[in-house]
């Protein structure tokens, strides 16, 4: 069996001889190839997130990474005098990612066996390689969605949006509410499914179920008329979260099923779960319907077993449980709740998709 390729989620350039060409410290005028040029915006375009780990003078270094054009394509820069894998180390940490899914690129051998030997689930290349990155399996996502696109814009601003909150002096709801913070809850589309079908595969810590559902069968529910398939999106000031949740609702007079909540553990902090389904409730009251919702307890979702029981959800048995089928496993529970009108989220701006009436 052939084993599955870990995609790159993050390349770590090296700097002199190979971001560029030249040494900047010892005064050569540095430029950039144009293959160079090339692989970051491909990269970019991809969703591949890129940072610098480079042994330099950080303010002239990242004065001419601006100077040539190139900086905003760099999430972190860490421009010093420490170990290359020092760096990666902390890199990996700020961005949250795991070894395996980081490349680095150095022109020094001594450089890429340093790091090899104190991170071998890092992926090494030679600068020689830069050419070729683009067509290498590793650096191919199996889908580029809209968000993949602007990925990199997302982790911008989450790095200033963390770096304000570090420095906000009052309660944690006031720093919410500064945020501006607006979530769209809508009707799915076809172009929203791949994103979709990636937020079930990778969220583990807010999925009820830890069911993955494929594009396929996204596509199956969002043509069938009993369910509705929702997109939740989200956006402040410092610019967009992108989309962060997914629901699948299946709707009958008289009890609505929701098979499926899953949001970004990015949002966790900001109430996103809890805002999602509270607005649930409040529609299913709206319509004189109960709600039912699916839990099946993994080894990562206590945290959303605990928000269903917060929001009201028990597993008291309720007659409006004989109208569903079977569950498909012995391990996903039904719980239930008699649904009753939501005050609107106090530190979120919510517009949502009218479900009754």
């Amino acid at each position: 069996m052939t084993e599955a390729i870990t995609t790159v989620k993050c390349v770590v350039w090296d700097l002199d001889n190979t971001l560029w060409r030249g040494t900047l410290l010892e005064g050569d005028d540095v430029v950039l190839d144009d293959h160079v040029v090339e692989t970051i915006k491909g990269l970019d375009s991809r969703g591949i997130l890129q940072t610098v780990a480079s042994k330099n003078d950080y303010d002239l270094a990242w004065e001419r990474l601006v100077a040539l054009g190139v900086a905003e394509y760099f999430v972190l820069a860490m421009i010093g005098w420490h170990a290359k894998s020092a760096s990666i180390r902390k890199i990996a940490d700020e961005l949250n990612f795991a070894y395996d899914t980081i490349a680095f690129i150095d022109d020094q051998p001594a450089e890429r066996a340093e790091v090899a030997f104190q991170l071998p689930e890092v992926r090494s290349y030679p600068a020689e390689a830069i050419s070729e990155l683009l067509t290498l399996p590793e650096y191919i996502p199996a889908t580029v969605t809209v968000d993949s696109r602007r990925r990199r814009q997302m982790y911008q601003a989450n790095l200033r949006r963390q770096a304000e909150q570090e420095s906000f002096a009052g309660p944690s709801e006031e720093f919410l509410r500064s945020l501006e913070l607006v979530m769209e809850i809508k009707r799915a589309t076809a172009e929203d499914l791949s994103r979709m079908e990636e937020l079930t595969l990778r969220t583990s810590q807010m999925n009820a179920t830890g069911v993955h559902y494929s594009d396929a069968d996204l596509h199956a529910l969002l043509d069938d008329a009993r369910h509705e398939v929702l997109s939740v999106t989200m956006r402040d000031r410092f610019g967009p979260h992108g989309a962060v949740g997914v629901v699948l609702l299946e709707r009958a007079p008289a009890v609505w099923h929701l098979k499926l909540l899953a949001t970004s553990c990015r949002v966790v902090s900001f109430g996103a779960g809890a805002t999602v389904l509270n607005w649930l409730i409040g529609a299913a009251a709206a319509a004189g319907a109960h709600l039912v919702a699916d839990f099946r307890p993994t080894a990562r979702n206590r945290i959303m077993e605990v928000a269903y029981r917060f929001a009201g959800f028990t597993d008291e048995r309720c007659a409006c449980l004989d109208t569903l089928p079977d569950a498909d496993d012995a391990e996903t529970q039904r719980l239930h709740i008699l649904p009753n009108p939501r005050p609107a989220p106090a530190a979120i701006r919510l517009t949502a998709v009218q479900l009754a009436g």
